[in-house]
């Protein structure tokens, strides 16, 4: 859905792992049959629209086979600042556009397959390679992809009894996640089986704040097995305008199947677009995560939103609230802004008890590739302690 360039253990493991994470259960407006011709406007270059004569990259990645190249600028609170690349490679379907529930037409959404590396002022590194495919006119899909890395992170303690402290770790090891669909009748719901896997070495600045965790919390090797029900009615999948994304999922960690522990994992979330006339885009996001068991540290739901660092709130169960304003200026420009609350409970306090963490921004966009819908920019955002720059390729809610 977006590659949003900031990275703990988790947006790492979205950028690297689900595949370019824009490539979410969406049609985008792609037909299968367009013309070659469409690739070769009469404005000249491969790099330029047909229709407007701007730059747009729809005909280089879809039919030159060419790649989208994202540079990687690293600023999350959580890793430090950084950098690397990324490459996205587009691949439009042979096969000739399906027809939905009511005998329309489908557009076929592209094979997107690429891969990454990156690294962070803390030392922090990762490398990986991820795919998003559709099989027999998109009846099948395939979402995964393997992710090396070595992540330096803090965990925050409740100060419930104690005052908070920061325990400073490291997370060092492979990370696979591989995933198939397979849509439901002619409809836009899809039924998911998920495969997850991690086996990381955990070492602590100070070797003591090992006595801190129960040795569950200190497993080395999670693997699970998981289900999912997804509903995709959105206009594309990089840059939606209208309709909804809604999915349900569930993931249990079991020593039968090579976990360490026994625990289960789950998350609900739903993204609403709603146009106003064609200038403005009304975005609505709820989602929420929580787990049992016996459940590593690190393994913790957390808040996720732009101006918070990765894993900076935890705890069993996580809960966000976001919405965004888009107000498209031109054809090819527009101006974001956004808000979102967040708020963690479980082991230390109930729910009524949490605190909500609050953040907001603003962002620029361009689209550049029309016949995709994908918009391209820079959002910035502050939260309860930090600032931020973040890159978008694609939404920024996956």
């Amino acid at each position: 859905m977006s590659i949003r360039i900031c990275t703990g253990l988790y947006g790492l493991a979205v950028m690297l792992l689900s595949g370019p994470a824009w490539a979410q259960s969406a049609a985008a407006p792609v037909p299968a049959s367009a013309p070659a011709a469409a690739a070769a406007p009469a404005h000249g270059g491969r790099f330029r629209d047909a229709e407007d004569g701007r730059f747009d990259m729809s005909g280089w990645l879809l039919e030159h086979r060419g790649f989208l190249p994202v540079p990687v600028i690293i600023t999350d609170p959580a890793v430090g600042n950084g950098g690397g690349v990324a490459l996205a490679f587009f691949h439009r379907p042979g096969n000739p556009a399906t027809t939905d529930a009511e005998g329309k037409p489908r557009m076929a959404t592209p094979d997107i397959y690429g891969g990454g590396a990156m690294r962070t002022s803390n030392g922090s590194e990762a490398a990986g390679i991820g795919a998003s495919l559709h099989f027999d006119e998109d009846r099948w899909r395939y979402r995964g992809g393997v992710a090396k890395a070595s992540i330096n992170l803090d965990f925050y303690t409740p100060g419930t009894v104690l005052p908070p402290s920061k325990i400073a770790y490291n997370m060092d090891g492979v990370m696979s996640f591989q995933q198939g669909f397979r849509r439901l009748g002619k409809r836009d719901l899809y039924v998911g089986l998920a495969w997850i896997y991690m086996d990381l070495d955990l070492g602590f600045d100070v070797a003591s704040d090992r006595d801190r965790f129960e040795p569950h919390e200190l497993s080395r090797r999670s693997s699970g097995l998981g289900l999912s029900l997804e509903y995709d009615s959105r206009d594309n999948p990089f840059t939606p305008s209208r309709g909804w994304l809604g999915m349900i999922e569930g993931n249990a960690y079991l020593p039968g199947i090579g976990s360490d522990q026994s625990f289960q994992s789950y998350r609900g979330h739903a993204y609403g677009y709603w146009p106003f006339g064609t200038r403005l885009v009304l975005g609505g996001r709820v989602d929420a995560r929580w787990a049992n068991g016996d459940i590593p540290f690190y393994r913790l739901p957390y808040i996720d939103l732009r101006g918070i660092g990765s894993a900076r709130y935890q705890d069993t169960r996580a809960a966000v609230l976001e919405t965004e304003l888009r107000w498209n200026l031109t054809p090819r420009w527009a101006l974001i802004g956004f808000v979102g609350a967040g708020r963690t409970w479980g082991r230390h306090n109930s729910f009524g008890d949490g605190d909500d963490q609050v953040s907001k921004g603003a962002g620029v966009r361009y689209l550049i590739a029309r016949q995709l819908g994908m918009h391209v920019g820079v959002d910035y955002a502050w939260g309860p302690e930090d600032d931020t720059f973040y890159i978008q390729v694609g939404s920024a809610w996956r």
